[in-house]
């Protein structure tokens, strides 16, 4: 694992929050809630692909089938 998907994370966490706050300051909240809810579906579908290529790894270092 490298620290490259630490970096795209945080890229999303910036560019989401600043998406956040400028729609918030021109009085589109429902928008800005639904970006939010937008980068964190974004992260987690990069987590859950992490946990699937963790289980493959052990699956594959014990012999497991």
């Amino acid at each position: 694992m490298s620290i490259d998907i630490i970096f795209k994370i945080a890229g999303v966490g910036i560019v989401t929050a600043l998406i956040n706050s400028i729609l918030e300051k021109s009085d589109k909240k429902e928008i800005a809630t639904l970006v939010t809810l937008a980068g964190l579906v974004i992260v987690l579908v990069m987590v859950v692909d992490l946990i699937g290529t963790f289980f493959g790894t052990l699956k594959s270092i014990f012999g497991l089938y």
